[in-house]
This record gives C-alpha cells, sequence and structure tokens, in this order.
C-alpha cells in the first residue's frame, strides 16, 4: 500500500474543527485513508503538539485518525539543509535553521510519498518531484 505524508495542517483542520477546512481536510483523509497509509513524521509531530496541553490528547487524536509515526531518513534530512541553502540564497534570508516545510518536503521526496497539504507554494518551488495532494488538485465533491 502507498504511502502518503499528511503536513499538519490537514490534521489541525480536523483536530480543531477548522470553520473553512475541515469539510476539505475530512474529504481527503477519508478519500485516501481507503487505498494509502497515512503517515506523519517528528516535525509534524512537534508541529500538531501545539493544539494540545496534554500529550496523551495528541496521541488519541493521531490514533483516531490512524495517522503512523515514521522517522525521517538522513537522507532527507540532508536534503532538507540543502533546500534551506537554497532558499536562503534565493531570498537572502535570515533565518538560521531550516523551516519544518524543508524537513517535510525532503522527507515525502526522499520515501517517495505523496504530501498532503494545504500550503503549497515551498513544497511546489523546493520539491517539485513530490505529488501535492491539496486544494488545487481536490475538490469537494
Amino acid at each position: 500500500m502507498e504511502g502518503i505524508l499528511v503536513d499538519a495542517n490537514v490534521a489541525l483542520d480536523i483536530f480543531t474543527n477548522d470553520p473553512v477546512w475541515f469539510d476539505w481536510s475530512e474529504f481527503v483523509l477519508t478519500r485516501y485513508s481507503a487505498t494509502h497509509i497515512l503517515y506523519i513524521n517528528p516535525v509534524i509531530y512537534a508541529e500538531l503538539s501545539v493544539g494540545f496541553e496534554r500529550i496523551e490528547e495528541l496521541e488519541e487524536s493521531i490514533n483516531q485518525c490512524g495517522f503512523e509515526l515514521i522517522p525521517i531518513p538522513k537522507e532527507a534530512l540532508f536534503l532538507a539543509g540543502k533546500a534551506f541553502l537554497k532558499y536562503r540564497k534565493q531570498y537572502k534570508g535570515n533565518k538560521l535553521s531550516p523551516l519544518p516545510d524543508f524537513f517535510i518536503g525532503a522527507h515525502a521526496t526522499v520515501e517517495n510519498l505523496q504530501l498532503m497539504t494545504r500550503d503549497t507554494q515551498r513544497f511546489k518551488t523546493y520539491f517539485p518531484t513530490v505529488t501535492l495532494i491539496s486544494p488545487e488538485t481536490e475538490k469537494v465533491s
């Protein structure tokens, strides 16, 4: 079974019952969970944690959605650094460490995972080989 990396924004739509994005996120999660394994990685886990008071609450929500936590391989960590370097050179950025999206995009690239997200621009720019599942590609029927 193929896998999909689920970005924090999609999961948080469900966890927070987001008034704008809940329907879309529920639609794509339900649709793809029937045919794919839904993954999160440690960076996504950390991003999700800000919405919870206790780790037990986060763990319960992750389990209810059927997300599987997988590690980020070293090759993806290396690629994240290289993508961040390109970003800094292109934008003359003053950020000193890679943004979460670089770890997420590199992970999807190295593991050949599709990426479910609502925030596509940085992924399209720095990880163009990743297949994105986004509001641009998936419409709620």
